[in-house]
């Protein structure tokens, strides 16, 4: 199939997924696989560089990183990675055309203040853009609101809706919208179930928007091939 309390950061949302025995997370594999070796690579929001450093050990990038909360730039950096300190809202428009062969957000592109914008900038800077998010069509969170009437808090969405990072509220259908809005290619993308693993079987936008917890899609603005 080719969609709070401001020291919460989205980053940290995902941390109760499972690792492999390795220590990589479930769902860091999946994106793991969309990136070509020894590509040029921005990571957007990339909290504590966990992602960042795993494309580098075992994709050999060249990799760079934006994070707004001071404490991932400094875990970063710890990791010996070059990340700058940075908001996806404001910052990206400084970045040239074309800059990088990847850009990925992961569990980002909900907490930013203007996705639309942001996701301009991100089909601008990058030959192909990785975006992850949670799926706030999921039948959990559907469950919680028809039956309950709360904000859910599930495992991928631990923060009550008085801390969570998550401001837009984006399901996988919706996301696909955007796509169309905008005129970016989906080059391929995955359900994620909410141990992060990839929903293997092909099936439709609103079966995956149902049982999906999470969405990842590999975007492009004119269809180029990965190379």
């Amino acid at each position: 199939m080719s969609d709070g309390a401001p020291h919460h950061r989205p980053w940290e949302t995902t941390e109760t997924l499972p690792r492999e025995p390795a220590g990589a997370r479930v769902d860091h594999l999946v994106l793991l696989d969309l990136v070509p070796a020894g590509a040029r690579v921005l990571d957007i929001g990339c909290g504590d560089g966990a992602l960042l450093a795993l494309l580098r050990d075992r994709r050999g990038i060249d990799g760079r990183g934006i994070e707004l909360s001071r404490e991932g730039v400094n875990a970063c950096l710890a990791r010996g990675l070059p990340v700058i300190q940075g908001d996806a809202d404001t910052d990206l428009a400084n970045y040239p055309d074309g800059a990088f062969d990847v850009v990925v957000m992961s569990q980002t592109i909900q907490a930013t203040r203007q996705p639309r914008e942001v996701l301009e900038h991100l089909l601008r800077i990058g030959r192909h853009v990785i975006i992850s998010f949670p799926n706030f069509g999921h039948w959990r969170v559907r469950t919680e609101l028809a039956l309950r009437g709360r904000m859910p808090v599930t495992d991928l969405m631990p923060d009550a809706w008085y801390e969570t990072a998550n401001i837009h509220h984006c399901t996988i259908r919706d996301f696909v919208g955007l796509c169309r809005v905008l005129g970016a290619r989906i080059e391929t993308a995955a359900a994620l179930d909410s141990r992060g693993r990839a929903m293997r079987v092909a099936l439709p936008w609103w079966v995956w928007n149902l049982f999906g917890a999470q969405g990842v899609f590999l975007l492009s603005k004119d269809g180029r091939p990965v190379a």
